[in-house]
């Protein structure tokens, strides 16, 4: 099946983790992908497909949005009609073209799936958070058009229903990891920091990350000297924040890191991770440090309360993560037999549900469906 992948191939973001694990699968299943994205890098990221590339202008792009030019649809257009591709999958990257993509498909009589990512603050908010409420309700009209959607839970599936979507139409298929790659193993980070007791975070450091209450957590539970708090990622909140939290209080900025082996050997020598965010989709950094046999404390937004219910983590409360945090890291840092115990029954959950080879099955089946019902139509049209 020759599978045109519409994408992110930067900034570092989760939408690009996804476009690169699920490309690289469906290739390594036998599938041909061509991978269209917004302009060429000058450096190409780790582990990145090899597959052909469509570059696409653009005006701007950030790890939440991307403005393209107006060039941009008519490129695509054309690249889709000499591709000839049999079905045409959209990460969608929150840009205009994703609203243009149904009319372009429609044209050229491609099936056009599309894989909606963006955050929700969850069940316990009611989904009233108003600008990712306000991005469902932007994007409902135009997802109709689509032949399936893919999102990360049945609680995104109610409210696109409540929306206008066919249930039918939009399918629940969660994130998925390598858990071959992602597994529990060495690591020296430990005694590079001299350190006894790791914890980290790791993600975008923007207000929807909630990254604060962790530190002022962390700076106020008169944390041991031989504990310390890895901070892994970069976002506009990194000098606001590192200034004031650093290595004297057991703080480490990481930064950014781009090779994937480094990010995996930090996460296999860390006891907890914690996830503070008041917003989110399904955190693939949440199940990576899973499937590494880590700890993980996250709140209970987007899909990740229910990835971790049942005991597979500890589930905090949003408005409450700092005073949560003052009890349990103290807690997690004096009882490693309770990290231990944790970090199994995280790596079981994914083992049993997130893993990437299931994530690939199920979207094949939902290619298969698509283009089974376009066939079913056509000879029922004839």
């Amino acid at each position: 099946m020759h599978i045109a992948w519409l994408g992110k191939k930067s900034p570092f973001c989760g939408n690009v983790t996804y476009s690169r694990e699920v490309t690289n699968a469906l290739l390594e299943r036998g599938h041909q992908v061509s991978f269209l994205h917004f302009a060429q890098e000058q450096e190409e990221p780790d582990n990145w497909p090899d597959c052909p590339e469509v570059s696409l202008p653009f005006l701007y792009k950030s790890q939440v949005y991307t403005i393209p030019t107006l060039k941009a649809a008519k490129v695509l257009s054309q690249s889709l009609r000499q591709l000839k591709p049999d079905i045409v999958h959209a990460s969608l990257t929150l840009s205009p073209l994703d609203f243009l993509l149904p009319d372009i498909c429609g044209e050229l009589n491609l099936p056009l799936v599309a894989t909606f990512h963006t955050p929700f603050a969850g069940k316990g908010a009611k989904l009233k958070s108003g600008t990712q409420l306000l991005a469902y309700q932007l994007y409902a009209p135009f997802l109709v058009n689509y032949d399936r959607v893919i999102v990360f839970s049945q609680v995104q599936r109610d409210l696109l229903a409540r929306l206008g979507l066919l249930p039918e139409n939009v399918a629940v298929i969660p994130n998925g990891v390598d858990i071959q790659k992602y597994s529990p193993g060495s690591s020296k980070i430990k005694a590079k920091l001299n350190a006894q007791r790791l914890f980290i975070y790791q993600g975008r450091l923007a207000p929807e990350k909630n990254v604060e209450p962790l530190l002022r957590a962390w700076k106020h539970s008169e944390m041991h000297p031989d504990s310390k708090l890895l901070i892994v990622g970069d976002g506009p909140l990194t000098p606001s924040l590192e200034p004031f939290y650093g290595s004297e209080h057991g703080i480490y900025w990481l930064g950014f890191i781009a090779e994937e082996e480094r990010r995996i050997e930090i996460l296999r020598g860390c006891d907890v991770f914690i996830l503070p965010s008041l917003v989110e989709g399904l955190s693939i950094s949440l199940l990576e440090a899973m499937a590494c046999g880590v700890a993980c404390l996250a709140t209970d937004v987007g899909a990740d309360g229910e990835v971790l219910e049942g005991g597979a983590g500890v589930i905090l409360t949003p408005r409450r993560v700092e005073s949560q945090l003052r009890t349990l890291l103290p807690l997690f840092q004096d009882h490693p037999e309770l990290t231990t115990l944790l970090g199994q029954k995280a790596r079981k959950r994914v083992v049993e549900r997130y893993t990437l080879s299931q994530n690939i099955t199920q979207v094949e089946k939902l290619y298969t469906q698509v283009l089974e019902q376009r066939r079913f139509h056509f000879s029922r049209g004839a």
